[in-house]
């Protein structure tokens, strides 16, 4: 009976203890983490000493951009952005003092609010656009082969569809 009380012990604690990552794990993990904060970092600074834009901004400009004359509720574009509804209502407040965005009443949804690309806007996604391709392309797509492209893709779509369902 001790036996299968230690055996029963020993189970619950084996699946409670950590998995701690391996080497290879390891390695993986900090060489994402490195390279995601100067990815990012590189086409922030882009962006912002040649657009005046964050990288958030440029991403809502692209995002309504696609939208078309109907824009998009803000719900949709804070979804689309994976960023707090707060932070989206002050990015979009300060594009907006800009005249790059608008924002109105959902005409399908009393409760909604829907954003709106201007023209200001779509002129300074068309100027920023040629620089940020340039930057994402010296900081990530250039350096890789075309096989590393699609492992990443894949790799990194299998991440976000895992969390998606989160």
């Amino acid at each position: 009976m001790a036996a299968t009380t230690t055996t029963a012990t020993t189970a619950t604690t084996a699946t409670t203890a950590p998995r701690w990552l391996d080497e290879q794990e390891m390695t993986a993990w900090v060489a994402f983490l490195e390279s995601t904060h100067r990815v990012m970092r590189a086409v922030e600074r882009q962006l912002r000493d040649d657009a005046g834009l964050s990288h958030t901004q440029y991403e809502i400009l692209v995002y309504l951009s696609a939208a078309g004359p109907d824009g998009l509720r803000m719900t949709e574009l804070a979804e689309s952005l994976i960023t707090s509804k707060s932070g989206l209502t002050y990015q979009v407040g300060q594009l907006e003092k800009r005249g790059l965005v608008t924002r109105g009443a959902c005409p399908t949804d009393v409760r909604g609010v829907t954003a709106h690309l201007t023209e200001e806007g779509r002129a300074a996604l068309v100027e920023a656009a040629p620089g940020h391709v340039a930057r994402v392309r010296e900081a990530l797509i250039d350096v890789l082969s075309r096989e590393q492209l699609a492992v990443l893709a894949d790799a990194l779509t299998a991440v976000g569809d895992r969390l998606r369902g989160q």
